[in-house]
């Protein structure tokens, strides 16, 4: 897999977060990676998904989740007039996902956003690539 389908499956696991109880998300993650359907899994196979992709995957995921009280803390300090509690999930992990390579991994902030928005695109609504963009502007 390349990176871009790395960080899509990382960012739809670390999203799971959200409606589920953080001490059960090492079971839900191992259950999304390997309980899919039969068009997900023929797109992975065409996407050449290894078992150290899966891990890979699963162990950023950990990661995030576990930082995200840090990560949070920095979101809510930053933009102005949005709290996380009031941002739309599929946005706000977005940016918590950008934020986490960008402090946590160094990956260069332009690709870091780069990369935001254009799952922001894929994912959130016609204003959250937008709204992903600006946040991170202020966040960086």
């Amino acid at each position: 897999m390349n990176r871009h389908e790395i960080r899509k499956e990382v960012f739809k696991a670390v999203f799971m977060n959200e409606f589920h109880d953080t001490e059960d998300m090492d079971s839900v993650i191992s259950t999304f990676l390997g309980g899919r359907d039969n068009a997900e899994a023929e797109d992975l196979a065409k996407n050449n998904k290894t078992a150290e992709d899966e891990e890979y995957i699963k162990t950023k995921a950990e990661d995030i989740i576990a930082k995200l009280p840090e990560i949070d803390e920095l979101i809510n300090k930053s933009v102005d007039g949005w709290k996380t509690t009031r941002m739309a999930k599929v946005d706000l992990t977005l940016i918590r996902l950008a934020l986490y390579e960008i402090k946590f991994e160094n990956l260069p902030v332009g690709v870091a956003i780069n990369e935001a928005v254009s799952l922001a695109d894929e994912f959130g609504t016609d204003s959250s690539a937008g709204f992903v963009n600006g946040a991170l502007a202020k966040l960086v």
